[in-house]
């Protein structure tokens, strides 16, 4: 029995020139106590403009401060890490305001972390703009075109505790998208959600996504939002692993079907993550014997006493 790898176009490749999130060999370290931790450790992504993705990985895999990172919250210790023009390893303060206020927007998994109580949908929009110097009729404008957008409409004048969870979440991202950033940051934003109200939060994801153009990356457990978009990226120990590219066959309306296809991650030293049944199907462990043939690698479990 063997494990073959074969080149494909897409994961591995050369980042392209719409890329706008680029990360390469990304080390991110920190303190807890006397303890250091390692959260990223050599991690590789590229995500072109207009993109919609989806990261997920175990608790621990570096998801999470992954998207820290490139909302502009965490510092990276090592490698690359470029948003559009913005180099997130040598941002001064107040670039990274700059920054925050207008390339990104970023949505919380807690409906409470996006919202201000006293604040009606209409006001909380409107802060981000404030802040940001735009013109009171311009943010009129936006604001009302954020809400139609997101099918809140309705709830313009209404707060948090007026509205459910479902709209809140839906208002919380039209926050993020008031300054027109370039990219959607979302942690986990269906998390607190039932699946028909999560469906229905990720519609709207995915309608700003079309409507605006807007780049958006999801961390995400909930396995309907990871197979509803065309790039899944799996993260293991600090690195980005596989990822699950989705495509369109077949016919038409009812009659298309998707084709699901996943594939293992090389970074630039050539490491790939075999996946653990793999490895357990075939008892790979420490050592394995390697073979170059005319359109893959194979990998075989290493055998100390071949057979004559």
């Amino acid at each position: 029995m063997s494990w073959s790898l074969r080149s494909a176009a897409g994961p591995g490749a050369a980042a392209p020139s719409d890329a706008v999130v680029q990360c390469e060999s990304l080390v991110h370290i920190y303190q807890t106590g006397s303890v250091e931790v390692q959260a990223l450790q050599g991690l590789d992504l590229v995500v072109t403009a207009g993109e919609m993705i989806a990261v997920v990985g175990a608790s621990g895999s570096g998801k999470s401060t992954l998207l820290s990172i490139l909302a502009g919250i965490e510092t990276p210790t090592a490698g690359r890490a470029q948003v559009g023009e913005w180099d997130l390893l040598t941002m001064a303060r107040a670039d990274r305001v700059r920054y925050r206020r207008h390339m990104v927007g970023f949505v919380r998994q807690q409906t409470a972390s996006n919202l201000v109580p006293y604040l009606t949908a209409r006001q909380v929009i409107d802060l981000p703009m404030t802040a940001a110097g735009t013109r009171s009729r311009a943010r009129r404008a936006r604001c009302d075109e954020l809400l139609d957008a997101l099918g809140v409409a309705d709830c313009a004048d209404r707060r948090p505790a007026q509205m459910s969870g479902g709209q809140q979440q839906r208002v919380a991202i039209a926050v993020a998208l008031a300054n027109r950033p370039r990219l959607l940051l979302a942690d986990e934003p269906t998390g607190e959600l039932d699946s028909t109200t999560a469906a229905d939060v990720f519609a709207a994801m995915r309608q700003v996504n079309r409507h605006f153009g807007v780049t958006a990356v999801i961390v995400t457990h909930d396995p309907q939002v990871s197979g509803h978009v065309e790039r899944t990226v799996a993260i293991r120990d600090g690195r980005t692993s596989s990822e699950v590219l989705r495509r369109a066959a077949g016919g038409t309306g009812a009659d298309t079907q998707v084709i699901a296809e996943e594939y293992a991650v090389m970074d630039r030293a050539g490491r790939v993550q075999v996946p653990r049944e793999y490895r357990e199907a075939l008892a790979l462990t420490r050592r394995v014997r390697l073979a170059l043939e005319h359109d893959h690698i194979t990998i075989r479990p290493d055998d100390p006493d071949p057979a004559p």
